[in-house]
């Protein structure tokens, strides 16, 4: 969540700034992330702008009443900033080494490991869901690990039923393939015997999914978000033997390092099933 305390009013400077700043990011990334920049900019003004030091920024991150992760977003934000304020890329003309962003570590985070389905719960999950169009979408989100609005906007046309993948517009505005197994198949073409489709394979919006998710979610106790979702495509995938650059690759993650963090659940014991001896 967005918190924070903002003890003077924009300036024209700081305006002009993130005005071109959000300008050069709309050709690479979502609208979510767009907004997410927006927004946490608006509550770091009073420290953005070319004479702000880093001694400033320490000052700033330190009086926001808010947990290290919350911190840790303003960070990440100001960090992209900078860095492109300070590039050729933002036309200042800026000297890169005095990039005040440069001269401090970002706010340690507690490494948390977030939650994840067993097989049996997605089983249960699909069970319990009220239709066949929820049975589908719960199936497919594990099965290809797609993000909300990945799946949300799906065509028709970019299904390639033989090979069992999925053309989807990915972070970023990237063509990306999602593949899915055979009772999504199953689940997604009886929904399709039902509902006749004009394009997108849904008749629900992202808002739409969501409300279902909460509703599931409700009925049975278990989380249920996009997000859930994609973590258990990861460890489940994790537990089944692959390793992490497939799973990269299968996801459509941009590095490993993410396929680590959604794989954190994943424990020695899970991994030791596989091992085998080098000198066996």
């Amino acid at each position: 969540m967005v918190t924070g305390s903002n003890p003077v009013r924009p300036t024209n400077e700081y305006l002009h700034f993130v005005d071109n700043f959000l300008k050069s990011r709309r050709q690479g990334l979502s609208p979510g992330s767009l907004k997410f920049y927006e927004a946490y900019l608006n509550l770091s003004y009073p420290v953005v702008g070319v004479n702000t030091t880093s001694q400033e920024i320490s000052q700033f991150l330190d009086s926001l009443k808010c947990s290290n992760g919350g911190k840790h977003a303003y960070f990440r934000t100001l960090r992209v900033f900078y860095n492109w304020l300070y590039s050729p890329k933002s036309g200042y003309g800026l000297n890169p080494q005095n990039n005040p962003i440069l001269m401090f570590d970002a706010p340690k985070v507690e490494k948390r490991i977030l939650p994840s389905l067993t097989v049996e719960q997605v089983d249960y999950l699909i069970e319990k869901a009220e239709c066949v169009r929820d049975k589908a979408i719960i199936s497919l989100f594990v099965d290809s690990g797609l993000r909300l609005t990945e799946l949300a906007n799906i065509n028709l046309k970019n299904i390639d039923w033989d090979n069992r993948v999925i053309k989807v517009v990915c972070k970023g505005n990237k063509e990306g393939l999602a593949p899915f197994g055979e009772r999504t198949e199953r689940l997604m073409r009886e929904w399709l015997c039902q509902y006749h489709v004009n394009g997108c394979l849904w008749d629900l919006n992202s808002w739409g999914i969501v409300d279902v998710l909460k509703r599931l979610s409700e009925k049975t106790g278990l989380p249920c978000h996009a997000h859930t979702f994609r973590r258990t495509f990861a460890c489940l995938l994790r537990k089944a033997g692959l390793d992490t650059m497939t799973i990269k690759d299968l996801g459509r993650w941009e590095s490993l390092e993410m396929v680590q963090r959604y794989t954190r659940s994943v424990t020695f014991q899970d991994s030791l099933k596989f091992y085998k001896a080098p000198l066996s």
